[in-house]
């Protein structure tokens, strides 16, 4: 906006323009802004106090604890050596860390918006030699629940924002219950635990006015991340086509930490776990994701209840990666305790070593997917943590938060956390008990209750913690020399992907920082892509309407990994959804042959014709009506085919629908509308007969990549699966020239 301009546009964050460089001349807080006002100072019994309504604000220029104690770091928790475990007397830390747990009451800080099911694990065996975790044992079998969610979003926030995912699995051995705490994203965005206040603070919605709900693009957000660079990783994973996926079921997930295998010998081996999705990984494009946020934000826990219930059951193959357990804890130049680094799997191969399979949807939601409670700290024996200063932090941090949002120490009772394993721990009383203890010796040791519960040794199957040694060192807040690169890794994963998904990251990282007030907040975070990629700063610079700077930092190549694209490969079609669109005067028989021939490669075919019921005789062949022109859109279906004309139906009247103009073309405007959005997403469209009128309407020629027709549906059906298999025809929009 010129300088000289009287014009006020809303949006600014603050009273006052944010710097380009990070402040550093000690200052007190800024005042409110003018179109702000706090409540009046009265006492707790409604009497005035005189004081300003702006007292009860912090105050003082410099970071304290919550008892005024000036605070010389904020970024490093208090270590045992720069790359030793964290000290538990860091009050810092932990005042901190607790007063963010029990920030919001009772929905989750993060994670809240969430959905659940029920399923099954079965090892393959083949990480039996280097764990004696009995649930990894060969062909057993464990019950397992498993909660997906995104992280910023309230519980009432869409699901198809551009965010990351949690993945968390608890499986119910026989060993006690050990929870796989992940995300879709195998970075993360701070190396220190004691940053993830601030990281969810800048994340969620601005405080002053509880918006922009469930997103990133604001100032807040690229604030934070453009001066703590080590975030750049994780963003540009975000700013993918992996930020908006289009399916719970073709989502990965990733441990994201660094953890400890323990073999029947004693012997170490450090991991990574992975879970790929039998049907691929694969994502939705951005204008498709804002659609379903306004016609069904309910879309990701809808589809995977859907699954469930149509009998095409997700599955994911859980597989590591191994590494030595060193001494330094680096392989191949990569520092295994930074939790914003990855191991490209062409480096470390995945190995497989079981399947799970989601089988039952939850009885209740909020007695089950609201009150699951997992925890990184929830081990069985043969799997053990390691020194990750994020992950050390979470061992703390999550048991503190279920104590305040399930209402006291004794959540694991709640019966969809309870333990399928014996359980004598000595714990008593406390809010919500709902165990009758017996005995008369909470206690050890005791001889009144017999000496029960007795300690176990590892040949019963008691957790050993890894006896690890630990180099003299220095206790001080500080990371180690490793983790100071923040850009490698972004570099090598906007360099491994196809065209295609660099242009998504181009066209995100630009609505993103569009979307941002301050000039010098977009301004920071393009000299921060400059020290990625040179054409991606320019491209994002161009679309700003701001010059592309020049790189500061030599950041060093890598070789690309294939395996971080999504696109090039192809993949299972069961539990797919294609929409049928037809009418009265389709071909009847061959529509029915068309939902038989979907049916049977595990594909739900949803008929759309122009009101409900059926179509035909409802008793002599006639068609059953999933969806109507009124409530079907593209976003539903994998792919579309077309069997009718699409002729405007009776509630096509002006005024009556305003999705797609003024009715009154040869075909309903709604299903025009269907037409050119699957079209412009990239999906498979397949027609015979009148259904090339409906094309014609919309626009869309028919020799386009990915347009299809036959004579019969059985030859239909097979050549749009074949292209279903490769998820959409990306070759229909060929990427910018820049980018190829």
């Amino acid at each position: 906006m010129p300088e000289d301009s009287n014009i006020q546009i809303p949006g600014v964050p603050a009273s006052e323009p944010a710097s380009l460089q990070e402040p550093t001349t000690p200052r007190e807080p800024l005042p409110p802004k003018p179109d702000q006002q706090a409540p009046e100072a009265v006492s707790p019994t409604g009497s005035p106090t005189g004081a300003p309504a702006t007292a009860r604000a912090q105050s003082g220029q410099y970071l304290t604890t919550a008892q005024g104690l000036r605070l010389g770091d904020t970024d490093h928790s208090l270590k045992a050596g720069s790359r030793g475990p964290i000290l538990l007397q860091d009050h810092h830390l932990r005042e901190k860390i607790t007063h963010f747990d029990h920030e919001r009451i009772p929905e989750r800080v993060v994670h809240a918006r969430g959905a659940g099911a029920h399923g099954v694990f079965r090892s393959y065996g083949t990480a039996s030699n280097i764990t004696r975790a009995g649930f990894l044992a060969k062909d057993v079998e464990t019950p397992v629940f498993v909660r997906f969610s995104t992280v910023l979003g309230s519980r009432g926030s869409a699901d198809t924002v551009r965010d990351t995912r949690g993945f968390s699995t608890k499986f119910y051995t026989d060993e006690g219950t050990y929870d796989l705490v992940g995300n879709n994203i195998p970075v993360f965005f701070i190396q220190d635990g004691i940053k993830f206040p601030d990281i969810v603070h800048a994340a969620k919605p601005h405080p002053d006015r509880e918006i922009p709900q469930a997103q990133s693009a604001h100032d807040t957000f690229w604030d934070f991340v453009s001066l703590h660079t080590e975030a750049q990783a994780h963003t540009m994973w975000n700013m993918s086509d992996r930020g908006i996926p289009r399916s719970f079921r073709t989502m990965e997930g990733f441990g994201v930490h660094t953890f400890r295998f323990v073999n029947a010998e004693g012997r170490t081996t450090l991991v990574k776990f992975h879970w790929k999705p039998k049907q691929g990984v694969h994502s939705l494009v951005w204008e498709e994701a804002q659609i379903i946020n306004g016609m069904d934000p309910d879309f990701h826990r809808r589809d995977l209840a859907d699954a469930i219930e149509a009998g095409a059951f997700p599955e994911w193959e859980l597989g590591v990666q191994t590494f030595p357990d060193t001494e330094d804890q680096m392989f191949e130049g990569i520092d295994l305790l930074d939790p914003t680094k990855f191991v490209p799997e062409e480096l470390a191969p995945v190995q497989p070593i079981g399947i799970m399979t989601l089988n039952a949807n939850p009885t209740n939601y909020f007695a089950e997917t609201e009150q699951v409670a997992f925890h990184p700290g929830h081990l069985v024996p043969g799997i053990d943590v390691t020194n990750d200063p994020l992950l050390q932090v979470r061992l703390f941090s999550y048991l503190d938060t279920q104590i305040s949002r399930l209402g006291g120490p004794n959540f694991a009772q709640i019966p969809i956390n309870r333990p399928q394993a014996p359980v004598n721990d000595m714990l008593r009383d406390g809010m919500h008990q709902q165990a009758v203890h017996g005995g008369a010796a909470p206690y050890r040791p005791n001889s009144l209750d017999g000496g029960c519960p007795f300690l176990a040794g590892q040949d019963v199957g008691a957790f050993i913690d890894v006896p690890e040694e630990l180099a003299a060192s220095i206790k001080e807040r500080k990371n180690p020399a490793s983790f100071d690169d923040h850009f490698s890794q972004a570099r090598l994963f906007f360099r491994s992907l196809s065209p295609v998904e660099r242009d998504h990251v181009i066209q995100a990282y630009t609505f993103e920082l569009g979307k941002c007030y301050e000039k010098s907040i977009r301004e920071r975070q393009l000299a921060a892509l400059a020290n990625v990629d040179a054409e991606l700063c320019a491209a994002v610079a161009k679309g700003l309407g701001l010059p592309a700077p020049e790189a500061t930092e030599q950041v060093a190549d890598s070789e690309p990994s294939p395996a971080l694209s999504q696109m090039g490969g192809t993949w299972p079609v069961a539990g797919r959804v294609v929409g049928i669109l037809a009418d009265a005067d389709s071909d009847l028989a061959a529509v029915n042959a068309a939902r038989k021939a979907l049916d049977a490669e595990g594909i739900v075919p949803l008929v759309i014709a122009p009101a409900g019921g059926f179509l035909g005789p409802e008793n002599d062949g006639g068609v059953p009506v999933q969806r109507t022109y009124l409530t079907a859109r593209s976003t539903e279906f994998d792919a579309v085919i077309v069997a009718a004309a699409a002729l405007p139906a009776p509630d096509a009247a002006p005024g009556l629908d305003a999705k797609a103009g003024a009715p009154g073309g040869a075909s309903d405007p709604r299903a025009v509308l269907l037409l050119t959005e699957a079209y412009r997403h990239a999906k498979a469209i397949g027609t015979w007969d009148s259904g090339a009128e409906a094309l014609a309407a919309a626009g869309i020629p028919k020799d386009t990549p990915g347009i299809v027709s036959a004579g019969d549906a059985e030859s239909l059906v097979s050549e749009l699966t074949a292209l279903l298999a490769a998820h959409r025809v990306w070759e229909r929009f060929p990427a910018s020239p820049a980018q190829s």
